[in-house]
């Protein structure tokens, strides 16, 4: 499990984490989601105690992660995949971190199989492409076989098939008890794969719930052609119905179900040419709910 007390992280005047509280339970994969600039880098990089916070605490099974004795059995992290030495193969790159902590050869051959990067181990690492190493990142982040796993933007590079297998991979390893931490700023990817969304905005908590719910707070209406449209949204009016008018005959309503719109239509003679239920995007509501945190906007054309 991870924990997060209170966490800031100052740099100069600039607050990049702002006094930041959750935890990451195993068991389920847990998305940590907001804008470009939220501050989800550097909360990962203080759980790994790469950065000192200015307050606060961040432990990974009850320790500071500088405590553990042996990190890689305890937590796998992959937050930059191009930190592997160019000239150095991705079998040489696994065999020295295997030689740390007495991890057998077997192991190294197995993740170079599971990753799917074995034909290819006795190439240098700068000669891969940018899926070749993320690949190779997964693979020194399970290395250890750890209970703890902390991905930044995993998918990124990766073809089609590369991000439905990295997708897979995680739920795999929640299935069998693990914690799974991942970030990302793509909400349809998290869609996918969390079971968990934590999302911050200008180093803030601004949601920590399941998807579930995360899905049950999507906007949602119906749209409604009618001929006689003015006359519906009048009879609709009782029900304190909130409406968005289009055309003279057609409207979108909400606060109010597609079954109780079609009922009041039949019983008063009303044809009805469309009556669809509508949502928002996970995207829209994630959009919603962190529009006020992005600091960076473009303009359109």
């Amino acid at each position: 499990m991870i924990k997060v007390r209170n966490l800031t992280k100052r740099y100069g005047d600039k607050v990049a984490v702002d006094d930041l509280s959750f935890s990451v339970k195993p068991g389920r994969v847990t998305g940590f989601l907001g804008p470009n600039g939220s501050g989800k880098s550097t909360t990962m990089r203080m759980i790994l105690g790469l950065d000192a916070p200015t307050s606060g605490i961040a432990t990974i099974n009850g320790k500071c992660y500088s405590h553990h004795t042996a990190p890689l059995h305890r937590v796998g992290s992959l937050l930059d995949a191009h930190s592997t030495h160019p000239s150095r193969s991705a079998f040489d790159h696994l065999m020295a971190l295997a030689h740390t902590h007495g991890i057998p050869r077997t192991r190294v051959d197995w993740v170079l199989k599971m990753t799917g990067i074995d034909k290819v181990a006795r190439m240098k690492a700068g000669a891969f492409s940018l899926g070749m190493t993320q690949r190779l990142g997964v693979a020194a982040a399970l290395i250890g076989d750890p209970s703890v796993l902390i991905f930044d933007e995993p998918v990124n590079g990766l073809d089609p098939e590369g991000v439905q297998w990295i997708r897979s991979v995680m739920k795999k390893m929640a299935r069998r008890g693990r914690t799974v931490f991942v970030s990302s700023h793509l909400m349809s990817e998290m869609a996918l794969t969390a079971d968990h969304l934590i999302v911050i905005g200008q180093g803030k908590l601004l949601a920590d719930m399941s998807m579930a719910e995360f899905r049950e707070q999507a906007g949602s209406w119906v749209r409604v052609v009618s001929p006689e449209a003015n006359v519906l949204r009048g009879l609709l009016d009782r029900d304190e119905a909130r409406f968005t008018v289009h055309s003279p005959d057609t409207f979108d309503v909400s606060g109010v179900e597609a079954g109780r719109i079609g009922h009041l239509a039949a019983s008063c003679g009303i044809p009805l040419l469309e009556l669809t239920p509508q949502s928002e995007s996970l995207e829209d509501a994630f959009m919603r709910l962190t529009g006020e945190s992005v600091e960076y906007r473009g303009v359109g054309r």
